[in-house]
């Protein structure tokens, strides 16, 4: 098997793969899914062992870093058997293995995941109003997600919270959120809102869009932002708080496209490769996967695949409209 790494059109390694293992959630915020959301049938999923010989075949490929998503990915049944196999390749051809989570389940699984080798756990996290959690994510609820970010820092795992910025909802929370995460020596990343699927005219994202750049600039009336040369593999900018010394990340595929270092593919719970998360462009990995125990087809798809991958993506809300707009939900994507 033609083992050569990965590279794109535009001469960019391929080293960081994200996962997602299933498109199900025990949440569901209202800029991520609908409502009353029409799942998958079981059939259409990748099983775990499929994934994780599709997860083995990237890493083969010089995949380094492996970020497992969803929907929720703690709620797929079985799923630490899945972390225990993917283990395995750490140090042996993957550095890191890591999760992005909404904390729900780390009460349950954060010990386990760090006997795993994980170090490092995303958890998505809004605001810390427990009313307004409960409106935005709403099934969730708050005090289990804090009692969860507890049990991963008990374990020894380090918290990176990811807060999507909402106009109108969390802009009065700014200061709030990154006190205590100063507070909690947790990592604070920023996102932009993403136009992904169709949620019902009650969710505009033209209403919810509020751009990092204002935020930013919220952020240094009060503080010393120290531009940071850092990156982690992924789109995040960062600078440092003088005050406060901790580190704020800002992930802005609107106002800054951060396409041009891109490393990044997605494969979604149904083995569909996402070249780029801005793009409907997507190549079929589950046929080849079962098509054949032999890995020789697969690797070809793969391959064929990258090809395709784009210089950048077309999210655009500069002309009102929600220009790009993709129609999968992100809960399908993974994020």
């Amino acid at each position: 098997m033609n083992t050569t790494p990965l590279i794109d059109p535009f001469a960019r390694p391929i080293t960081y793969l994200r996962v997602s293992v299933t498109d199900r959630c025990d949440f569901r915020c209202t800029y991520c899914m609908a409502e009353h959301m029409q799942f998958l049938p079981k059939k259409e999923l990748l099983t775990l062992e499929e994934l994780d010989r599709l997860c083995s075949t990237f890493i083969g490929l010089g995949v380094r870093k492996l970020r497992i998503t969803g929907g929720e990915p703690l709620v797929r049944r079985g799923i630490m058997e899945f972390f225990r196999q993917a283990s395995r390749h750490l140090g042996n051809g993957l550095d890191e293995l890591t999760l992005t989570t909404n904390g729900s389940q780390l009460g349950r699984f954060a010990g386990e995941l760090a006997d795993c080798g994980v170090k490092r756990v995303n958890v998505s996290l809004d605001t810390l109003d427990p009313d307004k959690f409960a409106a935005i994510t709403r099934w969730g609820r708050l005090p289990q997600v804090l009692k969860g970010i507890e049990a991963a820092k008990s374990a020894g795992l380090r918290v990176k919270i990811n807060a999507v910025a909402l106009k109108g909802f969390n802009e009065d929370e700014l200061f709030s959120l990154v006190q205590w995460c100063a507070d909690e020596d947790h990592d604070l990343t920023f996102i932009e809102v993403m136009p992904m699927g169709e949620l019902g005219e009650e969710e505009d994202r033209l209403d919810q869009y509020w751009p990092l750049s204002d935020l930013r600039a919220r952020l240094a009336e009060r503080f010393t932002l120290i531009e940071l040369a850092e990156r982690t593999g992924g789109p995040a900018r960062y600078v440092k708080l003088h005050e406060t010394g901790q580190k704020i990340g800002f992930i802005t595929p609107l106002t800054h496209n951060f396409c041009e270092s891109c490393n990044r593919v997605r494969v979604t719970c149904t083995g569909d490769l996402f070249m780029c998360l801005g793009q409907e462009d997507r190549a079929d990995l589950r046929t080849p996967l079962r098509a054949s125990p032999e890995n020789a087809t697969l690797v070809s798809a793969i391959r064929e695949a990258i090809t395709r991958k784009p210089k950048g993506h077309d999210f655009d809300y500069s002309r009102q409209t929600v220009a790009g707009q993709m129609t999968r939900h992100m809960s399908h994507t993974g994020g």
